[in-house]
């Protein structure tokens, strides 16, 4: 039997994937399950990308460079001038395979063993296992419903540094809340990291979800923190193309840049056709982004306001991104997001949701929540909600509740 490492036991499980050998189940039985689980939107890739990987005339799928090709770092340069920003040139970017990998060459430049980090939780599940496998510490800044997951004061940030603390990661518009950072919270946080001289890493990959007419403020709205800030990015929301495995990370830092590269180039290469597909989705994609906002925006109102219709279910409406954290009236919600899949269906169908627990530095503060997203369609919505609300009552007769 060979030995299992440390790490690999240590490993949490995505609370976002871990019930899908139970989604399986319920469809080999014939049940249909609305995926309110996971962030794949159901909204079309731009036809641009999809004919670039069709029409393109390669005939050798080779090596891209290990910062990305110039041609698509070309378009993220223009991009992100039209941001704001033009001061950046391609050698600010490093393409990565996803934002995923942007954050693992984040913090894996920034943290040796036993650093750490601190974030402001609930937050997006997978930073518990980045940073679990390079043995780094999460220190949690806590947020409750009960206030619609506002940030407490950002000088309680300031509380939590150490002489381990590396830096301070963000979310913003938020996974799995949608909040959104206003401009005077950021420019805290960017004092704090000059003050003592820690690193702010912003994922921005719902940039352009935004809602009520408000805006996104990116980090790099802060000049001053040129050399201790770190933007994560992808286009896997932006362009819903999950599957393109198409992100990069961007900083003014030479000293961030040089040495994520050497972890670009020791993976070889980001994939080739993502990127083909990605620089073909920023052209000309104004209209684009303007309709999927406006569609979320839509699938938003109609998810909450159907959701706070049913009692003991609390939704606070998000500001920004594409999900709601929701509080139901279980007493478990990895329990009861099991039994969906594995006990429950109504004329066949049945809906996935993912439990808070791992998104909170302590499960238990997240053991009645759920995320759920909405990157269905309005009538698939609709019909969730109608599941939710009658497997809520089921679930209380069942156990007793």
């Amino acid at each position: 039997m060979p030995k299992i490492s440390h790490r690999a036991q240590h490993m949490p499980a995505s609370p976002v994937r871990k019930l899908v050998p139970y989604a399986l189940q319920a469809k080999q039985k014939g049940i249909k399950v609305y995926h309110l689980n996971i962030g794949q939107p159901d909204i079309e890739t731009p036809q641009s990308a999809l004919d670039a990987v069709k029409n393109n005339d390669l005939k050798i799928f080779e090596y891209a460079l290990s910062e990305g090709n110039l041609d698509y770092r070309t378009a993220l340069k223009d991009y992100y001038h039209s941001l704001g920003f033009t001061d950046l040139t391609t050698d600010n970017f490093i393409v990565t395979n996803g934002g995923s990998e942007a954050l693992n060459f984040a913090i894996s430049t920034l943290c040796d063993d036993g650093d750490e980090i601190i974030i402001p939780e609930p937050y997006y599940a997978n930073y518990n296992g980045f940073t679990n496998t390079f043995n780094v510490n999460v220190v949690a800044v806590s947020s409750t419903i009960d206030s619609g997951f506002s940030l407490p004061p950002i000088e309680d940030f300031e509380k939590k540094i150490t002489p381990k603390t590396r830096a301070i990661l963000i979310c913003n518009p938020g996974n799995p809340t949608g909040y959104l950072y206003t401009r005077e919270e950021l420019q805290k946080l960017a004092d704090i990291a000059l003050k003592h001289d820690i690193v702010i890493i912003s994922d921005e990959v719902y940039r352009e979800y935004v809602y009520d007419g408000k805006q996104q403020v990116s980090m790099f709205d802060f000049p001053e923190i040129a050399e201790n800030c770190v933007i994560i990015d992808s286009e896997s929301k932006r362009y819903s193309m999950c599957g393109a495995r198409i992100g990069f990370m961007v900083t003014r830092s030479k000293e961030i840049h040089d040495a994520a590269m050497l972890f670009a180039q020791a993976r070889l290469s980001p994939v080739l056709l993502g990127q083909i597909a990605a620089a073909a989705a920023h052209v000309n994609d104004t209209e684009y982004i303007l309709k999927v906002r406006a569609e979320y925006t839509h699938r938003r109102n109609v998810l909450v306001d159907l959701l706070n219709g049913i009692p003991g279910v609390i939704c606070p409406k998000p500001k920004g991104a594409f999900y709601c954290a929701v509080e139901l009236p279980v007493d478990d919600t990895d329990k009861f997001a099991q039994w969906l899949l594995e006990s429950y269906s109504h004329n066949n169908e049945t809906i996935m949701v993912a439990p808070m627990s791992g998104f909170y530095s302590n499960p238990e503060l997240g053991k009645k929540q759920v995320r759920i997203a909405y990157v269905l369609k309005e009538a698939d919505l609709r019909r969730s909600v109608e599941l939710l609300n009658d497997a809520l009552q089921k679930y209380k007769i069942e156990f007793g509740l």
